[in-house]
């Protein structure tokens, strides 16, 4: 029997997302029968030489991706989500009665604040939260004496993108959960970045960590061995068992990337992306922005209706052509478009001719 959906769909989710379709096809062969080893993916020991093999090369590739090769940074595939770095970072950084300053631009980082005030004093440098996080704090200034600065780089909810980074002599983390590999950036400046797998890199139950290891045992804390960065670091991410297949199909995504030109040239892709929608958001008199202009995200899309009297119309031309997965967030409303790295622009383009059709029946 196929089970193929041959109707294509435009998949606009905003994590788990979208993939590249041969990391489908590649990972699907690999649940059938993993290099030829008569086993599924999901089968194998993750001690296995060939699963070592996985692992090793998914770190190396993230690390050259980022340009970070020979710099003393360690990559890390770890269980938990971005949500546990939430803990994981102040465990690892912030000394016994230290301080840690945080960026407040949306939902993710003021989760990131609840948890760090468990350790220690966490000051708020800046906060967008009084204009419902439509744009990204600026101006601000950080405490000489923080321990760390912690930031995230893309407001998926609220589709807001940092577009500049504080320069600062303590250590930065950076939460890029949903734009990590998809623009250049100097990711030097960064002491640790983590990311959610489920947005540029593979299906969700793996976090990708990025530290330099020099940073580590300076804080005076008895760490738990689970949230001991260093302790992972020296296992090779193998502490304890590793979430197998999300790692694979994150190395075969990050396989899909290097064959590609890197983040250079999917920056490029993603720049055309954003810029085709964006124009027609602007142009559309029924549609409006609900980022500010300077801050809109490349990754993530908000807009709304002028006239909520034209929803239902709308909603049924994006099933029509078989556009999923765009409803906001209940926070802004409206409707987001989440164009991760494997997101063609095709589909892009299949949206836009939607918004201009609606302009055209109303």
């Amino acid at each position: 029997m196929d089970i193929i959906n041959t109707m294509k769909k435009h998949n606009y989710s905003a994590g788990p997302c979208i993939l590249p379709q041969e990391v489908f096809e590649k990972s699907a062969q690999a649940i059938l029968n993993f290099n030829n080893s008569g086993l599924s993916i999901l089968e194998i020991s993750h001690r296995s030489k060939d699963f070592v093999a996985v692992m090793d090369e998914a770190r190396s590739l993230a690390i050259e991706l980022l340009g970070l090769e020979d710099k003393g940074y360690q990559a890390l595939f770890l269980a938990g989500g971005a949500s546990l770095e939430f803990i994981m970072a102040p465990y690892n950084l912030m000394k016994e009665g230290g301080k840690a300053a945080y960026l407040d631009s949306g939902t993710w980082a003021s989760a990131a604040i609840k948890e760090a005030k468990s350790f220690g004093e966490t000051v708020i440098v800046a906060s967008s939260k009084d204009d419902n996080y439509t744009h990204v704090p600026k101006g601000y200034t950080v405490p000489a004496d923080a321990d760390y600065f912690h930031c995230t780089s893309n407001n998926t909810i609220f589709g807001t993108q940092m577009k500049e980074f504080p320069n600062l002599d303590m250590p930065i983390v950076c939460d890029m959960s949903s734009d990590i590999f998809s623009r250049v950036l100097d990711f030097s400046k960064f002491d640790i970045i983590y990311a959610g797998a489920q947005k540029n890199m593979g299906p969700a139950g793996a976090t990708l960590v990025v530290i330099k290891e020099e940073i580590l045992g300076k804080n005076g804390r008895v760490i738990p061995s689970m949230l001991d960065y260093a302790k992972h670091i020296k296992a090779e991410s193998m502490y304890n068992t590793p979430p197998v297949f999300p790692v694979y199909a994150s190395m075969l995504t990050l396989q899909w990337l290097k064959n590609l030109g890197g983040i250079p040239a999917i920056e490029k892709i993603n720049n055309a992306k954003a810029t085709l929608l964006y124009a027609e958001i602007d142009r559309n008199p029924l549609f409006k922005g609900a980022a500010v202009v300077e801050d809109r995200s490349n990754m993530n899309a908000t807009f709304l209706l002028n006239d909520p009297l034209h929803t239902d119309t709308f909603n049924a031309m994006l099933k029509e052509a078989g556009i999923i997965g765009l409803p906001g967030h209940r926070s802004v409303g409206g409707y987001r478009a989440s164009m991760y790295n494997a997101m063609p622009i095709e589909s892009v383009q299949v949206l836009v001719d939607v918004m201009t059709a609606l302009e055209g029946n109303v």
